[in-house]
């Protein structure tokens, strides 16, 4: 049996979240509390670990030592947990992951109608809502090859409120996306942190952080080095290598 979510427990919590690569350790100890809508982006330079700390957070990566609870339920090898904690976490990659045979209304309806059993009339007025949500709502019999690359992340967002989680991770939802796509996608993501949805986004999108996050997390070799409200984070960062990576983010 999957353990119970228990409610009082923080959204997610990493104690100590160690990972390896062979000989090379990926993540340091990683620890971190999220509590119930509480929008968290995590920052710092390539192969810091950020990506792989939040695929560890629904089991896309498997950690090695340390414990990482998702609404109380600790993931471990128990296939029960780690099913009830994708049910509950949805995620958004750097590439979009459409199945490109399948029509929009397709890719976001496949998830609820296998996972949840939702019949097909339920789940297609449930994507419909979803796609009006980021306005695309009438490219829903359309290819995902039929769209602009902002306009299939919006899918892929859509698609992952589908399974109205109770958590959304980001994975550099932008960085694949030509600078004129990316406001369209910043925009519906602002749009979702207003309606406190619990989030973790893995971004270089230094404006964004300023405008919705809780707090920010820095990141620099598999370590948090830093961790502190945007004001502050911005204004004031007290770790050295915090100074030298917003200097550079912040310069173009």
């Amino acid at each position: 049996m999957a353990e119970l979510p228990d409610p009082s427990a923080p959204m997610i919590e990493m104690r100590n979240v160690n990972k390896w690569y062979g000989e090379f350790q990926v993540l340091k100890d990683i620890s971190l509390t999220v509590a119930k809508g509480e929008r968290v982006v995590i920052c710092g330079p390539s192969g810091s670990g950020k990506s792989t700390a939040i695929r560890c957070i629904n089991r896309l990566e498997q950690h090695q030592s340390g414990q990482i609870f998702v609404e109380g339920v600790e993931l471990t090898d128990q296939i029960k947990n780690i099913e009830h904690v994708r049910r509950e976490v949805g995620m958004v990659f750097q590439q979009f992951n459409l199945f490109p045979h399948l029509s929009v209304l397709d890719n976001l309806t496949l998830a609820p109608r296998r996972v949840r059993h939702q019949s097909r009339k339920e789940t297609e007025a449930l994507a419909m809502e979803y796609l009006a949500r980021v306005r695309i709502a009438e490219q829903a019999h359309k290819f995902p090859s039929q769209l602009s690359g902002g306009q299939q992340q919006r899918v892929a967002i859509a698609r992952a409120l589908c399974m109205e989680p109770h958590i959304l991770l980001f994975d550099e939802p932008t960085s694949a996306l030509d600078p004129e796509m990316i406001k369209e996608v910043l925009d519906v993501m602002v749009e979702l942190a207003e309606s406190h949805m619990t989030m973790i986004c893995v971004t270089h999108e230094m404006g964004f952080a300023k405008t919705v996050a809780d707090k920010v997390i820095f990141m620099d070799h598999g370590q948090i080095v830093e961790v502190a409200p945007p004001d502050e984070f911005f204004s004031q960062p007290k770790n050295e290598r915090t100074k030298l990576f917003l200097s550079q983010v912040l310069k173009h």
